[in-house]
């Protein structure tokens, strides 16, 4: 395997003179087992307990005391408890409601000992009197590898040098935007980034998709509450791929007989399992974003390369010089906010875009970002002939002279006087520098 950047922050995590215990929240293949046992050759003792194991799970089930459950814990791992730097990492923690309240009494009673939980479709899967202990533990989302993570696997040392410079020499552009659009087509599940990079074959990863879309449907029944509910979540698997990057209306969702309440129930347990987001617009050019609820959502799903897959797009990403001309550019608008979205690891980030609130107005800015108490528009475009009139629109009335286009040409920026006169300043980014979007900003702002 390789190296995930949120080994840093893991190791952050450690040196807090306030440690809580810490958990992993992610959707199912994402990385989060591999993470930690990679994060655990940092220490003298690793504990791992999988509460699929029915033997792990009893041990919280059983209702003892929180020390003679620390004893059982050590004696079931073979290990002994000594002052050596101990790792405890409780996995698929959301098959023990009683394991997560026992995370309290490893904040209060044992803070010396190193406590990571993770799991999937927690809210989801836990009886609803249940909730992680308030206060006694902290948040980590781990989402598929970033563009960066990507260049690590492949072991484009070179590549990675020179995105950690200021500015990109024109000699490198057309190197490392070909290693973006790779990165485009076959996405950041992990497994999937570690068998290409091994490879260097999309056709020897698609059983890889295939397994992933499999194992997703499989889970269905983990958490769907009824046979019905079990339809309707499984309907979104199999077709709501062909929507990504589009706004969605939930009622009859995918050429279905299915009601709003109905598909909005299940939309929103595969957000709880962070395999989707759905999107809600902002009318708002300034600080709160705050989304429209009633307006429709936008559909995007965890990863970029399992959408090429699933909807059979490969060859036409893969044969694009532009990506930002593949699939009428949702290839390339999902993998930006794939890459927007790997900015932040808080549970509570989520993407925003931008509608104009007027009569037959269709305006629409494909996401906002906020960068200090400035809202920042950035579109996806492919050409320099673009005219982004949204764009414009939403600077009309921002109290700022920033916006940024992304697109597949070298960094540079514009002046672009509006309608109204007032100037602004064009950024134009190429994809492979989005992960930079805070320190682009820094110079502007």
């Amino acid at each position: 395997m390789f190296k995930r950047q949120l080994l840093s922050t893991l190791e952050q995590w450690s040196k807090s003179s306030n440690r809580k215990p810490l958990v992993l929240r992610g959707a199912r293949q994402v990385g989060k087992t591999t993470l930690v046992k990679e994060f655990a050759r940092l220490f003298d003792s690793f504990l791992h307990l999988n509460l699929e194991l029915s033997e792990h799970r009893k041990i919280f089930e059983a209702d003892y005391p929180f020390p003679e459950l620390l004893s059982a814990i050590f004696y079931l791992t073979d290990n002994i408890r000594d002052q050596k730097r101990t790792l405890i990492f409780i996995d698929e923690i959301q098959n023990s409601p009683k394991a997560v309240a026992s995370l309290r009494y490893f904040y209060e009673n044992v803070p010396e000992l190193y406590v990571i939980a993770a799991g999937s479709l927690l809210e989801s899967l836990i009886d609803s009197h249940v909730s992680f202990p308030v206060g006694r533990v902290e948040y980590l989302t781990v989402r598929p590898c970033s563009f960066i993570e990507y260049l690590v696997a492949i072991n484009d040392r070179q590549s990675i040098d020179i995105l950690s410079m200021d500015d990109v020499p024109g000699f490198a552009h057309g190197k490392i935007i070909s290693r973006f659009n790779q990165y485009a087509l076959i996405g950041g599940m992990p497994e999937v980034v570690a068998r290409y990079a091994e490879s260097n074959d999309v056709i020897a990863i698609n059983p890889i998709y295939s397994g992933l879309l499999t194992s997703y449907s499989d889970d269905v029944e983990k958490y769907a509450r009824n046979s019905n509910m079990a339809h309707h979540i499984r309907h979104i698997i199999k077709t709501g791929m062909s929507y990504a990057g589009q706004r969605i209306k939930f009622e009859r969702f995918g050429s279905s007989d299915y009601r709003s309440r109905e598909m909005g129930e299940a939309f929103r347990i595969l957000e709880k399992a962070m395999l989707l987001e759905l999107a809600y617009p902002s009318i708002s050019s300034t600080i709160p974003i705050i989304p429209d609820f009633k307006k429709s959502p936008r559909l995007s799903w965890l990863d970029t390369g399992l959408v090429n897959y699933a909807t059979g797009i490969q060859k036409e990403v893969f044969g694009a010089k532009d990506i930002s001309n593949a699939w009428r550019g949702i290839v390339a608008e999902h993998i930006t906010g794939q890459e927007i979205l790997a900015l932040d690891n808080s549970v509570l980030t989520k993407k925003a875009f931008w509608v104009r609130e007027a009569k037959n107005s269709n305006a629409e800015v494909d996401y906002i970002y906020q960068f200090k108490d400035n809202v920042i528009p950035i579109e996806v475009k492919s050409s320099i002939g673009s005219r982004l009139i949204s764009l414009q629109l939403f600077m009309e009335t921002a109290p700022h002279t920033i916006a940024v286009r992304v697109w597949s040409e070298p960094m540079s920026s514009d002046q672009i006087r509006l309608g109204s006169g007032k100037k602004i300043t064009l950024i134009n980014i190429p994809f492979y520098l989005v992960h930079k979007l805070p320190q682009i900003f820094n110079r502007y702002l």
